[in-house]
Formats: C-alpha cells, structure tokens, sequence
C-alpha cells in the first residue's frame, strides 16, 4: 500500500455527553468529577447542605457534587453485578468497597480496583469525605470491560493496582515541554524512545487471570495521557484488528493527525498506525485511551448484568433474588471504613496494603 493510499487515521468522532461510548471490548466508561466540601467526622457532608437534593437519587450536580443514591455518605451502597469487569481508576479522592463475598477495601489517590464480577458479586462503592478540614474532592474513572462467554461464570474478585506500583512514562518533547502516560494495561512502547529518557518500553501490571486483557492476543490497552499546553506526543502503532480509541476527556482542545476538535470528543482510530497528539489548549489536557481486539460476541445488558442473551439476563436476575449472589455480612448496604488508611482484604482473608 503506498502512503498515498493509507487509510484515514480517523475513522469517526462522537462528541462525549455523559458517559463514554464504549468499543468491543469496553461497553462504556463513567467519569465522576465531585467537589465534595469538609466532611462532618462522620465521612458525609454537613446535613444542612442536603437540602434541596433528592437523596437517593441524587445526579443533579448541585454546588458541583452529587449524593448519587448515597443518603448520609455518597456513592452507591450495594448493588449486584454479573458478567463483566470494572476498571475503577481513582485519582482524587477514596473508594470505600465493600462485597458480598466478604471482601473489602478502601482506596484512591491513584490507585485502581481491577473488579472481575464473573458469576455474581453484590457490593458496595462509597466516597468516604475524610477530610474534616479540607475538601474532599473526588475524581475517578470506572471502565467496564466485557468478558468473554468462557469467563462470564468465573468466580468473582479483584485485583488492587496501588498507585506506586503503576508505571508512568514521561517525555519531553522537542521543545521541552512534558507529557506522562499512566499505563493502567497495555505495555507502552514510545515511538520516540530518545525523548522518553533512554526507555524502549513500558511493561503493565498483570491483570486478573480471566480478564479479556489477560488472552493472549487481545492486546486490551488502558492508557490516562497527560499533556502540557503545547505539547506533542505520538501513540505507538499496535496490531490491525483492533478497536482502538482516543477521548479527550479533560481540556478543550486537540489535534489528532491534522485535525483539530475543540471540545470533548471519542475519536475512533486504525490501531495499527501512530496517532501523533497535540496539545492545542491553554490548560494541561488528558487523553484517555482504550484498545482491544473486540470479543465479537452478542451482548445483552440490563442495569448491573451483562450478559450474551436475553435469556442468560433473565436468569441473573433470578439468581440474584434466589441467592443475593453471597448475601450480604456488612452491617449496612453503605459500609464504610472510618478513618483507615487504604488497605484490601480479599475473600481469601487475604490482606494487603500499599507501601508506605
């Protein structure tokens, strides 16, 4: 093929309302932005500042943080899952986890819950305000990526990829200025390893063993890209076949190959040729990128479930109500952990906390 002929890196835009478009493997992405104010010493915000929010449903973004069906403490108090993953990426702020299966944990400030929900799992997502003297701002990413049929009924559990074990790769172009890759999944190759300090590549953490990231081949990437105003970078080339896109999901603007798009955007790229980036904004932006080669099975969704066919979303409703997929042993649906430091304790009894 000559150059002449090489197919447009871009192959569509969506502008971003709400939630994240998903591609095969991924199904969507949520990104909550909340500017929690002092806490009360009870991990939720002055009752007074309640008022005028329907609690239990709150997404109206009032004084710029939502409740969601939180009543006391946000966040989202137990709820079941079946057939599928979710990456939750926590930059600002903590998530207080609490399972069915008896697991636990409290973590953020740049750590990321790798949840395989296989068979069934309740649990519960809290956003504990610890901060009694300070802000509480939250900030974080949940993707939720699809298992395969083969996996949809594996044991559920997580993984915890704590914020010091998380490789980043920083680089600087030619004119100085800085761009960080966070590597969530994916080894990172830099196209231009000179600039990137001497670095030929970027090896990921391990994902969990049943996850769609873990098959061979299916070259799942999660990468959170940072730049400075100005500055330029270019995405390795991976394999054709490939579901691969590019979201600018924080600033607004960017050019991407030789166009430019001044507002958040879902841009679907060809995975295999190199997607040269450039900051056009005033304000450092961030680029959130997602690839895999797609599963390329029916999908069935309904609320927490993700399945292959309506049928199998019927029967994990049924299993839910018969079984409550483990019950629950926490003493409320909105269990939180006080004034811990971020730990995780596994089903197994397992605990682990990140290095000091």
């Amino acid at each position: 093929m000559t150059a002449e002929s090489k197919p447009s890196l871009i192959l569509s835009a969506h502008a971003i309302e709400g939630r994240l478009p998903g591609l095969d493997p991924f199904i969507f992405g949520a990104y909550h932005q909340d500017f929690y104010p002092k806490g009360n010493g009870q991990l939720g915000p002055d009752p007074a500042l309640l008022a005028g929010r329907e609690i239990g449903m709150d997404f109206a973004r009032k004084d710029g943080w939502n409740m969601y069906h939180g009543d006391s403490v946000p966040g989202f108090p137990a709820h079941p899952h079946r057939g599928f993953e979710t990456v939750t990426i926590v930059r600002k702020g903590l998530v207080d986890h609490a399972d069915s299966l008896g697991a636990t944990a409290r973590y953020g400030e740049g750590d990321v819950q790798w949840l395989t929900t296989g068979a069934g799992v309740q649990h519960g997502e809290m956003f504990p305000m610890v901060h009694e003297d300070k802000d509480n701002t939250l900030d974080l990413f949940q993707l939720w990526l699809n298992l395969p049929a083969k996996s949809k009924m594996v044991p559920p559990d997580f993984t915890m990829f704590w914020a010091h074990d998380i490789p980043h790769q920083v680089q600087t172009d030619a004119e100085g200025r800085r761009t960080e890759v966070e590597v969530i999944a994916g080894d990172y190759v830099p196209v231009d390893p000179q600039a990137a300090g001497g670095v030929t590549e970027v090896k990921a953490l391990r994902p969990p063993s049943a996850s769609w990231a873990s098959e061979p081949g299916a070259n799942v990437a999660i990468w959170i890209v940072r730049m400075e105003p100005g500055s330029s970078l270019t995405l390795p080339a991976a394999a054709a076949g490939l579901n691969r896109a590019v979201y600018l999901t924080t600033g607004k603007s960017f050019i991407v190959g030789e166009h430019r798009f001044d507002q958040r955007v879902m841009l679907v790229v060809q995975s295999d040729q190199p997607v040269p980036i450039t900051n056009n904004d005033s304000e450092v932006i961030e680029v959130l990128v997602l690839q895999g080669k797609p599963i390329g099975e029916p999908v069935a969704t309904r609320g927490p479930f993700v399945m292959n066919s309506e049928q199998e979303i019927v029967q994990a409703m049924r299993d839910y109500q018969r079984t409550q997929y483990g019950g629950w042993p926490w003493p409320t649906h909105a269990h939180t952990h006080g004034k811990s430091e971020r730990f995780a304790q596994h089903p197994d009894g397992r605990v682990e906390k990140p290095k000091a």
